[in-house]
């Protein structure tokens, strides 16, 4: 009889202190085999991609290298669907958190909230709930939902301008607008094929096109202008 596969989970976090403290919490209360640490976006979407199918869970913070805020974890929801993510963040800002729920996180966890509260959220994304700081709820009932700003879509006359994208991305949409493939991208950028897909998942996204060519055609107006 196949054995079940150890649960395996992903803390993508450039404090040293803090992931040490998470990996505790995720090995003792929640019998995690193996915590992957990364201190970069890069690294978790490479890890995500070379352990496909073995992470379950995954946390992000918002202030490390890669990461241009809640918005940047989009592509890793639509090529990673079945990984719960989720945000554990300094920053309690109501439209990072609004913009992180938009995107599909499965919570929004605030790091100053304690080791026992933490444990708690956890608890509740590994359950199927969606976590959200109290503060939210509180500023919920206090007035008016602001709207959180949408990216333009490409082809509507509204083009997006390369400052709507990450420095990673405009690497990667540089490479494909010069014909190469994402082995050939990955190789330059010295990155993981899987990390380039991420990105280039992204990339369509964020210029509102639904395949590589469109993606170079508008790529290439963008930085001839």
């Amino acid at each position: 009889m196949t054995q079940p596969t150890p649960p395996v989970a992903l803390i993508a976090d450039d404090d040293d202190f803090f992931r040490l403290a998470v990996v505790a919490i995720l090995t003792r209360s929640f019998g995690f085999a193996e915590v992957v640490e990364t201190g970069s976006l890069d690294a978790a979407l490479d890890q995500l991609s070379t352990r496909r199918g073995a992470v379950t869970l995954a946390l992000f913070d918002l202030a490390m290298p890669g990461m241009e805020g809640p918005g940047s974890l989009s592509a890793v929801r639509e090529c990673f669907p079945s990984v719960k993510v989720a945000v554990v963040s300094a920053s309690t800002e109501r439209n990072k958190i609004l913009t992180a729920l938009e995107v599909g996180v499965h919570g929004y966890v605030p790091k100053g909230i304690g080791s026992a509260e933490l444990t708690r959220a956890v608890g509740m994304i590994l359950d199927g709930q969606i976590f959200v700081p109290a503060s939210l709820a509180v500023l919920d009932g206090a007035g008016p939902r602001p709207a959180v700003e949408a990216r333009p879509a490409a082809l509507d006359g509204r083009q997006p301008r390369l400052p709507d994208l990450t420095p990673r991305q405009r690497d990667v949409l540089a490479l494909l607008v010069e014909g190469r493939s994402n082995k050939e991208i990955a190789r330059r950028l010295q990155l993981g094929e899987g990390t380039v897909k991420v990105h280039m998942a992204a990339l369509l996204r964020s210029l509102g096109v639904q395949n590589r060519a469109a993606a170079a055609v508008v790529g290439a107006r963008l930085l001839a202008d």
